[in-house]
């Protein structure tokens, strides 16, 4: 399992470094610009890649807060530096993390304050996987702004170059 998640981690990594990359190639208005999605820009779809690390990582750390949406202001460069910032820490943690870590059950709760007991490699898989999910919408999103050259983040290209 360790060796799964590790895979998991890296490419999540990869992944947003890749969407950054890309969505640097966007004006500030084109970030900032409505788009029919999930969130409303990408901006704000990027806003939630990194307040979904950051709330996984307060309720596995038994420290929750405030999901960022509500405190943080920064740019795009700033909100892309801290996405990264912690797709390295999940990195890191699961490089450090044995199996007693990786299969203990921790309990939470959710955004409606629903209590939950789950491993923590269910909640890894789950991070990751809805990682993937908002890439996706981001792609689309980009192709609505114009943008004709957007490299794959797909698992299996990331495996392919490693």
């Amino acid at each position: 399992m360790k060796q799964l998640l590790q895979q998991y981690a890296a490419y999540n990594l990869w992944a947003n470094k890749k969407i950054i990359e890309t969505a640097n190639q966007l004006s500030e208005e084109q970030v900032n610009k409505e788009i029919v999605s999930s969130f409303p820009s990408v901006y704000k779809t990027f806003l939630h890649l990194m307040e979904v690390e950051y709330v996984w990582w307060e309720r596995l750390k038994l420290t929750e807060h405030d999901t960022p949406s509500g405190w943080f202001t920064g740019d795009f460069t700033e909100l892309s530096k801290k996405l990264l910032e912690l797709s390295r820490q999940w990195q890191e943690w699961i490089e450090s993390a044995n199996e007693v870590n990786i299969t203990h059950v921790f309990a939470y709760q959710n955004s409606k304050k629903e209590h939950f007991k789950q491993p923590v490699y269910e909640m890894l898989l789950h991070l990751f996987n809805h990682q993937t999910l908002h890439r996706g919408q981001l792609i689309t999103m980009f192709r609505q702004l114009g943008l004709n050259k957007i490299p794959p983040t797909d698992f299996i290209v990331w495996s392919r170059k490693k």
